[in-house]
């Protein structure tokens, strides 16, 4: 007899935390009192997606860890606030430092911590800003930032044209944008080495669309989620890479131990040597390797997500 699917992040809670001065959305277990014994594993989400994209390892990893899934700044149902003049509100630093405080109020001192695309950037950050928050660090299906960057080629621009088109001024890529949202959403979640939308839940599929097309809030009439989308972008582009520029001026690295898993139908793989560039930027033992499946690995492989995670973050 098939083993019943779990109900819809069935023993999670949603709650909305003030931090920083802005909103944070997240999800955490609702047995969080009764597993205080249990370790806090935080997950972070990418571009175009919510939290809701760990659902399914979620169910899986309730029982061993604390879990804690927040939205972005700028993603879900997080802050939505106008981009400043130089980014700086969205660059990894204060993402991280988002999630950072978020823990602060759930009175956690150490976890572990894994990103998912931009939540990938994210992690790398609060590992190099916070180092002794962080017991072990995984990132999926990306490399280092400023290294992707450095190398950009014209096959890179091709598979990755998104980088250079969400980081041109406000507000053409949003208005270019907002012309077919739906398509272009679906658009970057079928690509990247994916089978269309098909591994997608769709309880998932829909929190995307709505979050992806909320209505303009902003005086410009800008849509508030593809505006912040891109300002993650275009902090990205600049003065994330200028923090990152300066942390290795200064040789800071990762201190703890780190784990890296890229899909063999997406572009990291095609273009970039992951595990090396990984390697060069942790003081820690670095592991991993490819898997089979495109850049959305915890929607399409969340069985073996999830049982890499059980077996790193110990």
């Amino acid at each position: 007899m098939p083993m019943q699917a779990p109900i819809w992040f069935d023993d999670f809670e949603k709650r909305q935390f003030s931090v920083n001065g802005v909103a944070v959305c997240a999800r955490i277990s609702t047995q969080w009192a009764a597993q205080l014994d249990k370790p806090v594993l935080v997950l972070l989400h990418g571009f175009p997606q919510t939290h809701v994209m760990w659902q399914r390892v979620a169910q899986i990893l309730k029982a061993d860890y604390r879990l804690v899934l927040p939205d972005l700044r700028g993603y879900g149902d997080s802050s939505h606030a106008p981009g400043l003049p130089d980014h700086s509100n969205y660059s990894k630093r204060a993402m991280a430092q988002d999630v950072v405080g978020l823990l602060d109020q759930l009175e956690v001192s150490q976890f572990f911590l894994c990103g998912h695309d931009r939540g990938g950037r994210v992690a790398h950050r609060l590992a190099l800003d916070h180092a002794a928050r962080v017991k072990r660090l995984c990132v999926l299906d990306i490399a280092p930032t400023l290294d992707m960057y450095e190398r950009t080629d014209m096959a890179f621009a091709r598979a990755y044209y998104h980088w250079f088109h969400l980081i041109q001024p406000s507000p053409l890529p949003e208005k270019m944008i907002a012309g077919n949202a739906l398509a272009y959403l679906h658009a970057k979640l079928g690509g990247w080495g994916g089978k269309g939308t098909t591994f997608i839940e769709p309880e998932a599929l829909a929190e995307y669309e709505r979050c992806f097309t909320m209505a303009p809030e902003q005086a410009d009439g800008l849509p508030v989620a593809i505006h912040t989308a891109c300002e993650d972008y275009r902090a990205s582009a600049g003065i994330d890479l200028a923090h990152d520029r300066e942390s290795r001026a200064l040789g800071e690295r990762v201190v703890c131990d780190l784990m890296v898993l890229w899909g063999e139908r997406g572009v990291v793989h095609k273009m970039f040597e992951p595990l090396t560039l990984w390697q060069a930027q942790c003081a820690g033992l670095v592991q991993g390797h490819v898997v089979p499946s495109g850049h959305f690995i915890p929607e399409e492989l969340p069985e073996q997500t999830a049982q890499a995670l059980q077996d790193f973050m110990h």
